[in-house]
């Protein structure tokens, strides 16, 4: 099954080659709409730590010959400056964690990793430079405006290994697990029970669709656990967040579910209306994202059995919008429209090619714009936080 576009046909199988947050550093790039992320992850840092805090540690050797670097991965890292910000926050607290039990802290690595089609370029464009690794640590540390790690980037779906076997310390995830490896099959089958007939995305759909989504997601969630139970050393800690709902129905998304099955999806039907596109155009295009209840994450975890559950809770993180004037109905509307753009453009483009993507998103505008009350009232995400040792 295809999602057939003007210029591009993208399969499900394929959906990782193409997916990816919006690039470069226009208006509305991931880069200048990820400032909520930003908000949202300050408010999880106690969180983030207490983890970190989790993480056994070894006395290293002062000959530098004999250091065994600590290495950190961000999966689903995207294009923006939050990856950077987490990895130095991470590697800043466990080096306080060395000194303070009298250690001297060995060299840092630190992975970006993400899908190949996400733009590293602009990612890399944001690293601060390398500090100078022939003094101290302390002297790098004291070096303003400079990393004290080496840096790398691992493009690939981190539904599958990634990395060597017992090589990475910490892993953090945030904002990725809720995108799924692809939209399930029966949900674009005309002859299935699970057809999203007349939906872009699962709130509000039949049991049958939902149930679809919910697996696909489990089962993303399974490979991803038994990935990383490959690759992280003993004793190592892992730090995930990712959309989730407080809602037992899987229909009822949330957050998500107002962002992606109103006003984006009336938006879809206005082209439809319009004949801009057919009725089938829309039907065969589906958002593969999940947003989990707290039940499905621990049922994922708990039938893996590789990681012991720290924490393991729903934490409210507030509306992804970000508007400085709220009294401004306009600017709303615009926000609505670039949040959506930010993290879906890239698939819209591919599927009704860019001038009808352009129309679809000034239509999510002006729709946000009618109901700009509203969202600054209802549209709230809450999300899965998830702190996990390696049993």
């Amino acid at each position: 099954m295809a999602l057939k576009g003007d210029n591009v046909v993208v399969s499900s199988m394929h959906l990782e080659k193409l997916l990816s947050m919006k690039g470069g550093k226009g208006e509305s790039s991931y880069a200048n709409n990820s400032q909520a992320q930003a908000k949202h992850a300050m408010s999880m840092l106690h969180l983030l730590k207490e983890s970190l805090d989790r993480v056994e540690l070894i006395s290293t050797p002062a000959e530098a010959d004999n250091m065994i670097p600590f290495v950190v991965a961000d999966l689903g890292c995207s294009c923006g400056s939050n990856t950077i910000y987490i990895i130095d926050v991470i590697i800043k607290h466990m080096i306080k964690r060395y000194e303070a039990l009298g250690y001297q802290p060995p060299e840092f690595s630190a992975f970006f990793s993400d899908l190949p089609s996400n733009d590293f370029n602009t990612l890399f464009q944001l690293l601060p430079p390398l500090a100078n690794y022939g003094g101290s640590m302390e002297e790098c540390l004291a070096k303003d405006n400079h990393r004290s790690y080496f840096a790398a980037g691992v493009p690939g779906s981190f539904y599958r290994r990634l990395f060597p076997a017992r090589s990475i310390d910490v892993f953090h995830s945030a904002f990725s697990l809720h995108w799924l490896s692809e939209v399930p099959e029966s949900v674009l089958d005309k002859r299935s029970n699970a057809y999203n007939k007349g939906r872009v995305f699962i709130h509000g759909a039949n049991e049958s669709t939902a149930n679809a989504y919910k697996k696909q997601f489990q089962t993303n969630l399974a490979v991803f656990l038994r990935s990383r139970s490959q690759e992280m050393k003993r004793g190592g800690s892992m730090f995930l967040v990712c959309l989730g709902r407080t809602s037992m129905d899987p229909t009822d998304q949330g957050g998500a579910g107002l962002l992606f099955g109103t006003h984006f999806q009336d938006a879809w039907d206005d082209l439809v209306q319009e004949r801009l596109i057919a009725s089938e155009k829309r039907d065969n295009f589906n958002i593969p994202v999940y947003a989990p209840s707290l039940q499905d994450f621990k049922e994922v975890v708990e039938a893996d059995g590789s990681f012991a559950i720290n924490k393991l809770e729903v934490f409210k993180g507030g509306s992804p919008l970000v508007v400085n004037r709220p009294d401004d109905m306009s600017e709303v509307g615009r926000a609505l429209a670039t949040s959506c753009r930010s993290v879906a453009g890239v698939l819209v483009d591919a599927h009704i090619g860019d001038k009808l993507s352009e129309e679809l998103f000034l239509r999510v505008e002006h729709r946000g714009t009618s109901h700009a009350e509203e969202l600054l009232e209802q549209l709230q995400f809450f999300h899965i936080v998830a702190s996990l040792s390696f049993a």
